[in-house]
């Protein structure tokens, strides 16, 4: 039976980062995917006179357009957010939009970010936060995955992460995730193919650490399964 999956994340590269493994996975059983991406990543540059936000916001649509491809994925919305004020929206209605895509798509599992973000951005909490308000309300019976840090991964890659500033403030507490997936081989290539079609965002980090330690980096992915909820929770 074709089941489907539906992720919800803040910034293109968001999902290929953190579940690139689950989605090729997926496809690779025949199922459905839908991805949903709440801003365009617009202000996703340290250099913002080179890449003003309505040029980057241009260059990371086609990026990830570009890495879709690369993970199989043809179904994508976005939400039309600005990058960096996800948290300033009005909640009911940020979870409302989700919750009208979730009805749309049924998906039998939902995949998004968790309390904290796994970086702390304010913009992953607060999408994970719509994200499970809208599930609960309108569909409490399906699985609800939410991406954390993978075990030791700030032990094993502290240099990696403090010199590029990976987490906004201190990194989330780890916890023993109920998913945890090692890539290997022809799935690890093809989500390594992913991110660098992301280059706007993921040149810096190879340069800075070496395609071989990056690949390291990124070849783990882990979720927290969060049970079916009880009741419906208005959105």
């Amino acid at each position: 039976m074709t089941r489907t999956l539906l992720g919800v994340w803040a910034h293109p590269d968001d999902e290929t980062f953190l579940s690139s493994g689950l989605v090729l996975a997926a496809r690779e059983r025949g199922d459905r995917v839908v991805l949903v991406t709440a801003t365009r990543g617009e202000r996703g540059t340290d250099d913002p006179a080179a890449w003003p936000p309505e040029r980057l916001g241009r260059l990371r649509e086609r990026e990830l357009a570009d890495a879709l491809a690369v993970l199989g994925v043809d179904e994508h919305r976005w939400l039309s957010h600005r990058d960096g004020a996800c948290a300033l929206a009005t909640e009911k209605l940020a979870a409302r939009a989700v919750a009208t895509i979730i009805e749309e798509v049924r998906p039998d599992t939902i995949v998004t970010f968790g309390p904290d973000g796994v970086t702390g951005h304010d913009d992953h909490r607060a999408v994970g936060r719509w994200t499970t308000r809208a599930r609960d309300a309108v569909a409490p019976e399906a699985e609800l995955l939410r991406a954390v840090l993978v075990p030791d991964f700030t032990r094993r890659f502290a240099d990696v992460n403090d010199a590029l500033g990976i987490f906004m403030d201190e990194p989330a507490a780890e916890v023993v995730p109920d998913v945890h997936t090692r890539l290997e081989g022809e799935r690890l290539d093809r989500k390594m193919a992913a991110m660098l079609a992301q280059d706007s965002q993921t040149r810096r980090l190879v340069d800075a650490v070496g395609f071989p330690a990056f690949r390291r980096w990124w070849a783990e992915e882990a979720f927290l399964r969060t049970p079916p909820a009880v009741t419906a929770m208005a959105a």
